[in-house]
């Protein structure tokens, strides 16, 4: 991914703010333990919902049921939102915190290559609590004790961002363009 174009939006930051550098929120988006998902309804009503997304090479990825309101989204509109990051009033005071917002479209992962290096990133990043077995371009979560699958299968979907937005409450607003 080359370097984003960086500016500072002056209207909506304190006089001494600066830019938020990329590798600040680069380390926020690998690092985020939990995103929320905005999609479009069919009808054109908003839909969010809390996941899990790891980062890996240079893209945001999160899995969903085929059944999953998110999915029928999805199918739709491909136009998402994902935002993580601070939600402590407290911040706000302390002038501390950051909160991300990646704008994108979200791509289904199929290519079995790609989706067994994602399953070994979500094992590493959750430390195996998310143990996924790939089959037929799916995520399957399974249990090596029990030896059995213990979902239904789970698409999984690549956010190559367009715009992330950096929000270090009380500083500065900062835009990293693509």
């Amino acid at each position: 991914m080359n370097e984003p174009i960086t500016p500072l939006d002056t209207q909506h930051s304190a006089p001494r703010g600066g830019v938020t550098p990329w590798e600040e929120t680069h380390r926020v988006l690998e690092t985020a333990e939990l995103f929320w998902l905005s999609t479009v309804r069919a009808d054109g009503r908003p839909h969010v919902t809390p996941l899990v997304a790891v980062w890996h090479d240079e893209a945001l990825y999160f899995t969903a049921t085929d059944t999953a309101q998110k999915t029928a989204n999805l199918r739709g509109n491909p136009h998402v939102v994902l935002t993580t990051g601070c939600n402590q009033i407290d911040s706000f005071h302390k002038k501390e915190g950051l909160t991300v917002v990646v704008e994108g479209d979200a791509v289904r992962i199929t290519d079995q290559d790609a989706l067994e290096r994602l399953a070994s990133v979500w094992a590493t990043k959750w430390d195996g609590d998310w143990p996924y077995q790939v089959r037929n371009g799916y995520f399957y979560l399974y249990d090596e004790d029990e030896q059995r699958v213990l979902t239904d299968s789970n698409l999984v979907f690549s956010v190559k961002p367009t715009k992330v937005f950096a929000f270090a409450i009380g500083r500065s607003q900062t835009r990293h363009q693509f």
